[in-house]
Formats: structure tokens, sequence, C-alpha cells
């Protein structure tokens, strides 16, 4: 067997791997599924030692699978890393790059920043939804990049890209209310609340994080976009939390008032994730590292 070979079929087995499934591996590796199983079949014939348990969907790795997996993926991930930069400083670039997020933060600052690369000849591919979604987008493969307020795991690569605060905010109307005190958790469950659902995103850690409580309050709107619950608060249906980035403008203009709180909500980190198997493509490594310099240094 071959170095190239060896490599082949590491590859191979490392996006079966994560992807925990032949098929889903030879898809993203462009080859058959019946080559991908070969090069599975070489491997274990090599090591004297099954690697996956096949099953009804998929397969399940074994402990030797396990131990392989440590053993080689960031060595492997490093070095197709590296190729992909390389290429994307010497070639030209074009083809598509799917990007998720949430639609808030892609609207307002990464998309904009992204708008040069079509220029260049890259299509671009935008999906939007929450923490679940971004996270099977890449595992599924759908995505190449995302970006999320949640911490990735070992699984992904990833770069931070700043930090969000997250704000309490009314309208001028709705905030008068509070007659210039400090508010507490009792005196905002009196007053109607709008958030992102049931669950109350945002509004949950800030209370955690400022009042040292749990809420239990049931919102008078709940919309699944930030942009829509910012335009409730500025009608004066109710308070809300929602990420500096997001209401800086209403705030500057005194469309949304600050309440105040006896200390500053919380910090969110933002990451920007990517699927590792993705940056053997040039495009997706230019992508990335276009989008962390144009946003870190805005």
């Amino acid at each position: 067997m071959t170095l190239m070979n060896y490599l082949i079929y590491l590859r191979t087995f490392l996006d079966t791997y994560r992807a925990g499934s032949l098929t889903r591996a030879a898809v993203r590796l462009c080859i058959t599924q019946p080559a991908a199983s070969a090069h599975i079949a070489a491997l274990e014939e090599m090591l004297g030692k099954p690697l996956f348990i096949r099953q009804a969907r998929g397969v399940a790795p074994t402990a030797a699978a396990d131990d392989l997996a440590r053993s080689i993926a960031s060595q492997l991930d490093g070095i197709e890393a590296t190729m992909g930069a390389a290429q994307a400083r010497s070639s030209h670039l074009s083809g598509t790059v799917h990007l998720v997020g949430p639609a808030e933060y892609l609207s307002a600052r990464i998309c904009p920043a992204l708008a040069p690369l079509v220029g260049e000849g890259l299509r671009l591919r935008i999906q939007t939804g929450n923490r679940e979604r971004i996270y099977a987008a890449l595992d599924e493969g759908h995505a190449d990049l995302a970006v999320t307020a949640s911490p990735p795991d070992g699984s992904h690569g990833f770069a931070e890209l700043g930090r969000e605060r997250l704000v309490l905010v009314a309208a001028p109307a709705l905030a008068e209310r509070t007659r210039a005190r400090t508010v507490t958790a009792e005196f905002l469950c009196g007053l109607p609340c709008i958030a992102y659902d049931e669950t109350l995103p945002l509004l949950r850690p800030f209370f955690e994080h400022v009042f040292g409580k749990a809420t239990h309050m049931q919102a008078v709107v709940t919309a699944p976009d930030l942009r829509i619950l910012i335009g409730m608060a500025l009608a004066g249906t109710g308070w809300t939390v929602l990420p500096d980035y997001l209401c800086a403008e209403a705030l500057a203009s005194g469309q949304l008032v600050e309440l105040p709180t006896t200390r500053p909500g919380p910090d969110n980190t933002l990451y920007l994730v990517w699927n590792k198997t993705a940056l053997r493509h040039p495009r997706v490594v230019h992508v990335r590292d276009f989008l962390l310099r144009a946003v870190l240094s805005a």
C-alpha cells in the first residue's frame, strides 16, 4: 500500500467516523459507497481489527476506531487545512460555500462583509436556524461554515468572532413605569414581555446572570426572529432582552431605552465554526479567513 493510499483510506475512515455513515462520507468525498467500503475494509485488514459495526442506519465505531480517530484526526485535519490555505493563495477560486447561522447576526454583520466575495466568482448559499439546526447542518455536511453563540465541541474547528452583550430594553413609554429606579425581577414579571420562543432564550440567561434566579414568565408575544421582537418592542408591546449590536441604533435614537439593573447583562461569545472535512476545498478556507479578518477588524 502506497503512502497516498494510506492518506485516502484514512480520510475515508475519518469522514465515516464523524458522519456515522458510509453513505454520507462517500458523498462528502465525491466517491461511491462501494469505494468507501473498500477503503475501510483495507484498513481493517491492515489493522486486523474491525473499525465499524454496520447498523440498519449508518455505522457505529468500535474501540479500535475510537483509538485511530484520536491518533490521526488533528494531523490529518492540519495537513488538509495547510493544503487548502496554500491552494487558496495560489488559485482562482470558484464554486459554492454553504453558510448557516442566526438570521439576525448574519444580516447585520456577516452577509455585508461577504459581499466582495461574490465579485470574485464565489457563490454563497445561506441558511438560517437555531442551535439545533445549525449543528445539524454542520454534522450532516449541508453547511461548510456556521456562526453560533453556542460553544462548539471538539468535532468541529472554530474561532471566536467577537462578543455580544445582552441588553434589557423597552419603549420609552413602558420604561417610564420604572420611575428611573433599578428594576427587579419581580417588577419585570408584572410587565408584558416578548421572547424568541416559549423557553425564553436570552431572557432566561439574563435573569440568571443579573437577578440570580430563573424566570417562569409567559411571553405575550413569541417570534423566532429577533428583528420581529425589536419591532414589537419599538411599538411598546413589552420589554425584551436583545443583543447589543441589534438594538444599538434604536437606543442611540431614543426609540428604545435600556432599563436600569444592579449589574449589566451577560456577554455571549460568538463563534465561526467549520466542518473540518470542508477545509479540503480552498474556497472554504478562503471564505473562513476572509470572514475572520473582516469581522475582527470591524
